[in-house]
């Protein structure tokens, strides 16, 4: 089957300058990362803050150019920004944003926005647009009667509700979610990922979830790539990751994640902060914090590698005790 997005090598630096008169410091905010989604999946991507989650998800849609490497959509590679094969492709590639209070206007009913991508797309015949976001409040589990409120009017939960309906208006095949649940409270949570999910199998969505919340991702991913400073440090099925983690920095995430009913035992404790992306460690980024570093891992940056059972590992002491093929 033909993978509903690929992405090969894609590279994305920033220029980032102290001070008015400093000189510009390059930052790779993802550093040579591939994947693939299929059509239906939901591929969770997680990791600390500053890891390069968000700007891969805008990449991915065409928001953000990569520096290098490429991206297919359908089999087909990404238009060029702004052209009208790229607005065209807007209508079957979505973004449900974090905030939705930033992401709706305040002054147009939610009714309105969720008809714009109808409108902008031309989609469907303007009396009949009426109907459609009447079936899309519904889906999402609001009232016809709320599509005269403005976002001020409803609760955060509602709002987000309301960001989902509008992404769903054009029926797409593929929706990044940007941290879509982080400002809910957890039984909000539950209910806006529930109901995502539901929406995903009834329409046959490929969904990229971006997330730091790994128990969100546990209950919505088929897969999940774990990166770290712009880079993946490995990807497996949501059941291996959890089960069975094998990259040092993905035991640590995972052993912070609760389980119901059971004390939370063996956790794995970080030292210190994420290095600053614009000071990249050498070899592994990873390694000033790897309980397990060994010489290697300071001089010698680890490929991303098939370690078997479908799961690939960028870690020279994981390599070590596989036999690797290179991916």
């Amino acid at each position: 089957m033909t993978p509903l997005i690929e992405a090969r090598d894609l590279v994305r630096i920033y220029q980032i300058r102290r001070g008015l008169f400093g000189r510009p410091t390059p930052v790779r905010a993802v550093d040579g990362v591939s994947l693939q989604v299929m059509p239906g999946e939901t591929l969770g991507i997680v990791g600390e803050s500053g890891s390069g989650k968000s700007t891969l998800g805008r990449m991915l849609l065409g928001i953000d150019d990569p520096q290098e490497g490429s991206i297919r959509f359908q089999g087909q590679p990404m238009p060029a920004r702004h052209t009208a094969q790229w607005r065209a492709l807007r209508a079957r590639m979505q973004l449900v944003f974090q905030d939705p209070l930033a992401a709706l206007d305040r002054r147009v009913t939610i009714g309105n926005q969720i008809g714009e991508p109808l409108e902008i797309h031309r989609l469907i015949p303007r009396e009949h647009q009426g109907a459609r976001v009447t079936e899309l409040i519904r889906a999402v589990g609001l009232r016809p009667d709320q599509a005269d409120r403005y976002p001020h009017e409803l609760s955060g939960g509602q709002r987000q509700r309301v960001v989902i309906a509008r992404a769903l208006a054009s029926r797409p095949k593929l929706i990044v979610c940007d941290e879509p649940v982080s400002a809910l409270d957890v039984s909000i949570q539950a209910q806006v990922i529930n109901m995502m999910r539901d929406l995903q199998e009834s329409n046959g969505i490929a969904m990229v979830f971006i997330s730091h919340d790994l128990k969100v991702v546990r209950n919505i991913a088929d897969r999940v790539a774990v990166m770290y400073l712009g880079r993946v440090v490995e990807e497996a099925s949501s059941d291996a990751i959890f089960r069975a983690p094998q990259h040092p920095y993905t035991k640590a995430l995972v052993s912070s994640v609760p389980v119901p009913g059971k004390p939370l035992q063996g956790r794995v404790i970080l030292q210190g902060e994420p290095p600053n992306p614009a000071s990249r460690p050498s070899g592994c980024a990873f390694h000033p914090r790897c309980p397990l570093a060994r010489d290697i891992c300071r001089f010698t940056v680890p490929e991303l590698l098939d370690i078997g059972e479908g799961r690939t590992a960028a870690c020279h002491v994981v390599a070590g005790e596989t036999t690797p093929v290179a991916a």
